[in-house]
């Protein structure tokens, strides 16, 4: 098993559509890429520390490769967009892979290269190397599955998630 860390804003929608992808083992939400080294929902969303909202991948490499799950990922959000996404502004919600190792630092920047011209403004996305994860709280795993009747779920979560569903559906449990 591999794992991967990527934000691309909220992590409710990146976990929901990246639950359903064949080879992912295991998924969670929570924070990396910042100064604190106990961050919680309200502190990362405050800002101040740094950190993004982030969901860390288990995978196996022989079900679905990491540069197919980079591929997903930059298909998932708005890469071109600094800190924000949609509604969602700020530090914590912006593009950012964080890699594991300089395999994965290599395939990031080739991807990268790769669907930079599917996009008509220039890609901002961070590459960065992971230095730590911290899980979010436990109201935020599974999040959209659980929660999948609430207003914000309904508008932004569910239509992103059948997009996503339709563009990689060869790819699905």
């Amino acid at each position: 098993m591999e794992k991967a860390t990527f934000g691309g804003g909220c992590f409710w929608c990146t976990e929901a559509m990246f639950q359903a992808i064949k080879g992912v083992q295991s998924i969670e939400s929570g924070y990396s890429g910042g100064h604190s080294d106990k961050p919680g929902y309200k502190e990362v969303c405050s800002g101040n520390t740094g950190h993004a909202e982030v969901v860390q991948i288990v995978f196996n490499p022989e079900e679905v490769s990491y540069t197919d799950l980079l591929r997903m990922h930059m298909a998932s959000h708005d890469p071109t967009t600094l800190n924000k996404q949609g509604a969602d502004t700020g530090t914590q919600y912006r593009s950012v892979i964080f890699t594991h190792n300089e395999e994965q630092a290599n395939a990031a920047k080739e991807v990268l290269e790769e669907m930079a011209p599917l996009f008509s403004d220039p890609i901002v996305t961070e590459i960065t190397p992971f230095d730590a994860f911290f899980k979010a709280e436990d109201y935020h795993q599974n999040y959209f599955n659980q929660n999948g009747e609430q207003r914000y779920c309904q508008l932004v979560i569910d239509p992103k998630v059948r997009k996503f569903r339709e563009m990689f559906a060869e790819r699905l449990k």
